[in-house]
């Protein structure tokens, strides 16, 4: 397995971030901002994934790009 994929920016706290994701009416932009969320909480990569609906690769590539 390759090293975990750090998140390096911070402008935003996970309450902000499950905030944005509330005032969201796009379900795909809803399920990465609470992705990324559970991740900054503390969250594996893979249950944060699996939580939301996606694999682990895919919460990954988002987080990069």
């Amino acid at each position: 397995m390759g090293a975990a994929v750090a998140v390096t920016r911070d402008e935003f706290t996970p309450p902000q971030l499950r905030a944005a994701a509330r005032a969201s009416e796009d379900p795909a932009q809803v399920r990465r901002l609470l992705a990324v969320a559970l991740v900054l909480e503390g969250v594996s990569r893979q249950q944060a994934a699996e939580q939301c609906g996606m694999d682990r690769q895919t919460l990954r590539d988002w987080v990069l790009y």
